[in-house]
């Protein structure tokens, strides 16, 4: 049974493992051989585990973490939809991103907004995230790669949602 629940400094492994392994499965179509290495080599450090203990939840299928997310509620910045390989297109990441948007719903943000892998971004556009413009993610440790800035407004979603019947 999947859970989602805040992650913890301890899960900080398991959160960077299950990113190393995304990346790898899923982003080498859009991605350079380098680009992958660079990103996925980097080492875990402590700034990743506090940020992992202060904004990361993790989806565990039982007990094994399977999924990460990220939502940082002073900015509305979602982020680090990763999902196992083995997990993949069971419909966790958009479990995950769910759970982010109704933590952002709850910290009364009107708009989230993220930037997507350009292999990422259809799945955010099923979900209702808007952008195609293509631009250039400048990570902390100096890694350039080609994103896709989307956003989404939330309270037009909770306003269409409350006029349906039933809803």
């Amino acid at each position: 049974m999947l859970s989602i629940r805040p992650a913890s400094r301890s899960d900080a492994e398991a959160a960077f493992d299950i990113r190393r392994q995304a990346i790898r499965h899923q982003c080498s179509i859009v991605y350079t051989a380098e680009q992958i290495s660079v990103w996925t080599e980097m080492p875990l450090t402590d700034g990743y585990r506090d940020s992992v203990e202060q904004n990361y939840h993790i989806a565990c299928n039982d007990e094994q973490p399977v999924a990460t997310g990220f939502i940082d509620l002073q900015s509305g910045e979602i982020g680090a939809i990763f999902v196992l390989p083995a997990f993949m297109e069971q419909g966790i990441g958009r479990r995950v991103l769910a759970h982010l948007e109704q933590l952002a719903l709850a910290a009364g943000l009107v708009d989230i907004h993220l930037d997507a892998t350009p292999n990422a971004a259809a799945f955010y556009r099923r979900c209702g995230y808007e952008g195609q413009a293509q631009a250039i993610y400048f990570s902390p440790t100096g890694l350039e790669l080609q994103c896709v800035p989307m956003r989404k407004r939330l309270l037009m979603e909770v306003a269409a949602s409350s006029t349906t019947p039933g809803a």
